[in-house]
């Protein structure tokens, strides 16, 4: 059976650049891409905020250029997803969806996590195209323009107070008559001139025009709950704000996790429960969820390994 001193499963920039560290660490890691290779960002279509790329790059782009830089360091990159991970003891036992079966001295789980979304047609069309699930990643291309936040709690009012920085105006649609935010971030929001919060009302569809390839959103067409009413508002971008789901399912009854399902990691490293096993990108990481931070702790989590290993 194939052994190696360091499996990475996930191909974000968490795994990505856990892969560049191990390698450089003579790991010889073996990282397996998953359903998504190069993870969230290759839905993304412009990323500015990363260190490096002045003028800012497209998101497949920069995943592309992540995966050639482990290459060329060594690492052993794959297509396939893991099915199964024996946490019981050391090797750890891991399968392969392709019937593969191999032993790992360590593992890092770079496995993301994904957007909630509405589960609209539309929606998915303008991806990448005016629909975002980040204000902080994206927000900067709507300076002076109107958009939309969708959600209650604590990050739907996050998000719209720091739109509404950079924005004409924020709508913030929620489906009930009050936030679930704290009340400290709805005192925010009610305080802030330019939200105008959109009680009771659910989203139909996302409407704009396409072009080729291009699309680009103009707008959404809401229906009050209460009471049947439709109406569009004029918009340039539209952000999701309903939470996120860490893919963590591999590791259910097997890794400590919040109720949520992020992976809990001890304080200041990438350790989980378990010896040998790190977690490393947004499938731990609930606050930040930023590219950069992902690569940041893909890099601690290297560390750690090579050190565990000795």
């Amino acid at each position: 059976m194939e052994t190696t001193k360091c499996l990475i499963i996930g191909s974000g920039p968490a795994g990505y650049t856990a892969a560049i560290y191990a390698s450089r660490a003579d790991l010889k890691p073996i990282v397996y891409q998953g359903m998504e290779p190069g993870g969230q960002l290759t839905t993304t279509t412009e990323i500015d905020n990363f260190p490096g790329y002045p003028e800012g790059v497209e998101g497949p782009k920069m995943m592309e250029d992540l995966q050639k830089q482990a290459g060329r360091f060594g690492a052993d990159i794959r297509w396939g997803m893991v099915s199964e991970v024996d946490t019981a003891q050391r090797p750890f036992l891991v399968k392969i969806d392709d019937g593969t079966e191999l032993l790992a001295e360590t593992v890092i789980i770079a496995t993301g996590a994904t957007a909630k979304y509405l589960g609209l047609e539309s929606e998915q069309k303008f991806k990448g195209g005016g629909v975002s699930a980040c204000a902080t990643c994206d927000g900067f291309f709507y300076k002076g323009k109107d958009v939309a936040v969708v959600g209650g709690g604590d990050t739907a009012a996050e998000e719209a107070t720091y739109l509404a920085n950079l924005c004409r105006k924020v709508y913030l649609i929620h489906r009930r008559d009050q936030l679930r935010a704290s009340k400290a971030m709805q005192n925010k929001v009610l305080n802030t001139t330019n939200i105008e919060v959109l009680w009771n009302h659910e989203v139909k569809e996302i409407v704009g025009v396409e072009q080729g390839f291009t699309k680009a959103l103009d707008g959404a067409v809401l229906v009050n709950n209460k009471t049947g009413e439709e109406k569009k508002i004029d918009i340039d971008g539209f952000f999701l704000a309903i939470g996120h789901k860490p893919n963590t399912t591999l590791f259910f009854g097997k890794l400590d996790m919040d109720e949520t399902g992020y992976l809990i990691t001890k304080p200041d490293s990438t350790a989980t429960n378990i010896p040998g096993i790190f977690a490393a990108g947004d499938v731990q990481d609930k606050h930040y969820r930023q590219a950069i931070t992902a690569a940041g702790t893909g890099a601690m989590a290297a560390i750690e390994a090579e050190r565990f290993l000795g």
